[in-house]
């Protein structure tokens, strides 16, 4: 790739035990990938393959044991603000507003209260919670509670937007709405996401690019480019495009989970 936004280069991640006999674990092995500006990549694969590894390195909670992790060119050397983080639970503050949690990062980097208030009122319109400014976290639902992390996480203007199964935890027809909201909050603030996610379809819905990785220790064992121009509707699903990329992907993690399980016996 001529641009790349994010590059990951010969990653290994080593995690040894906590005593000197306990046998260390091999969460990435040998992980190259590199992501343009502005490009919505996911990252799928069985159970412990190293997805949330990987999205921890580029958030630079962790450190690579061998090779690099680069944004701009530049290695990553722990967390900065041209990162936003989303989590699978919300992780809100209860006894702080909607408007109090989402501006809480930027009042703590000393922003002047008039521009992160005005900043907070349009991407709470934005993310649909106009109205909601005053409640607190227990008064919303779980698709309001990440609505509410995902302006959180866009208020600073990232360029970066690192999202850990962000909508995992919700019913199905809520992940639909939030999967057409985060498309078209993309489509306004066009930051790079870098999305994990083990809901294939979903991968290939909101995504240019699917990623597979493979079992323990994770590599990249397949990549799919989805043509479908963006936003998306819910047509785009029952099209032959989606049905063969759903499959493709599918049936390669599907080999990479079996490969994990024990013969049967005889």
């Amino acid at each position: 790739m001529a641009t790349s936004k994010i590059e990951f280069r010969s990653v290994h991640k080593r995690y040894t035990g906590a005593r000197a006999s306990a046998a260390a674990t091999v969460a990435l092995d040998r992980l190259d990938l590199a992501i343009a500006p502005q490009e919505i990549v996911s990252i799928v694969g069985p159970t412990g393959c190293g997805k949330s590894t990987a999205l921890n390195l580029l958030a630079g909670f962790e450190k690579a044991s061998s090779g690099s992790v680069a944004i701009d060119g530049q290695a990553v050397d722990g967390p900065g603000p041209n990162r936003g983080i989303v989590f699978q639970q919300a992780a809100l503050f209860p006894w702080l507003t909607v408007t109090q949690n989402v501006t809480l990062g930027l009042q703590c980097r000393g922003v002047e209260a008039a521009t992160y208030q005005r900043r907070a009122a349009e991407l709470l319109d934005e993310v649909g919670l106009k109205g909601f400014e005053r409640h607190h976290p227990y008064q919303l639902s779980g698709g309001m509670q990440q609505r509410v992390q995902i302006a959180r996480a866009l208020i600073g203007e990232p360029d970066i937007l690192l999202m850990d199964e962000p909508f995992g935890a919700l019913d199905y027809q809520t992940r639909l709405l939030m999967q057409k909201l985060l498309l078209r909050l993309w489509q306004h603030f066009k930051p790079t996401i870098v999305f994990i996610t083990h809901d294939v379809g979903e991968a290939v819905f909101i995504s240019d690019r699917v990623i597979a990785m493979s079992r323990r220790p994770g590599r990249v064992i397949c990549e799919v480019a989805v043509q479908a121009p963006k936003p998306r509707d819910y047509d785009f699903m029952s099209s032959p495009e989606f049905t063969a990329l759903e499959r493709r992907l599918l049936l390669a993690v599907q080999a990479e989970v079996e490969g994990d399980e024990p013969a049967l016996a005889d």
